[in-house]
């Protein structure tokens, strides 16, 4: 199935529907947004995000933003010490590379101030297309799409896309989805990824949009 033979009228009841279910939540990094309005902090916390589960990424951001408040806070704080308080989440001494790295890119290139192209943004060390999506979305207002694991499995099994890697389902989303959407279809899908679409042993029995999905009808 193409992007360009689904039924494009679905698209909007089926998105509507799981926004209803996931109604009330945000993912880690849309709360930091929400409480900081900080792009530096939202940078970071999607760095850190990356291959760990909010709930470690939490803890550790929370223990982080105590001591780190801009970067040149990130650059005076000793390697061992930012290395312990990371220790609990994935590849954490090459997180914490990154994370020095990046903030003395900031301080040198950038005033300071984190950059709001997508071509600036995966200047820094650490950041791919998916978290440069994420932060233009969340931090500058930007209609992008980011595609993480979820949003890349969860639009496969729906049939919006039939695509093998993020960059494709990226691509796909673009012609399928009306641009309202673009901003919103990760946190709507990471959260219904997290919770219902789960990558093994989805709960079919509680999805809204069963009817509509490709996955449901070809393994039911």
């Amino acid at each position: 199935m193409t992007a360009e033979s689904f039924d494009r009228h679905n698209v909007e009841k089926i998105l509507l529907k799981i926004e209803e279910k996931v109604k009330g939540k945000l993912p880690f990094g849309e709360r930091v947004e929400e409480e900081t309005r900080d792009p530096f902090l939202v940078l970071i916390s999607v760095i850190l995000s990356a291959r760990t589960k909010d709930e470690t990424t939490e803890v550790v951001c929370n223990k982080l933003f105590k001591k780190v408040k801009n970067p040149h806070d990130l650059l005076k704080i000793p390697k061992s010490k930012l290395e312990a308080i990371l220790k609990p989440i994935g590849f954490y001494k090459q997180k914490a590379k990154y994370l020095k790295e990046t903030a003395k890119k900031i301080i040198k290139e950038y005033n300071c101030k984190v950059p709001d192209s997508f071509e600036e943004l995966t200047k820094l060390p650490g950041v791919g297309r998916k978290t440069a999506n994420l932060v233009l979305s969340l931090s500058f207002g930007k209609n992008t799409i980011c595609v993480d694991t979820h949003v890349h499995r969860i639009s496969n099994r729906l049939g919006f896309v039939k695509t093998k890697t993020p960059f494709e389902t990226e691509m796909e989303l673009k012609k399928v989805l009306p641009e309202k959407w673009w901003s919103k279809i990760n946190t709507i899908l990471v959260l219904y990824g997290k919770s219902i679409c789960t990558p093994i042993r989805p709960k079919c029995d509680e999805c809204p949009v069963k009817k509509f999905c490709k996955y449901f009808k070809e393994n039911k």
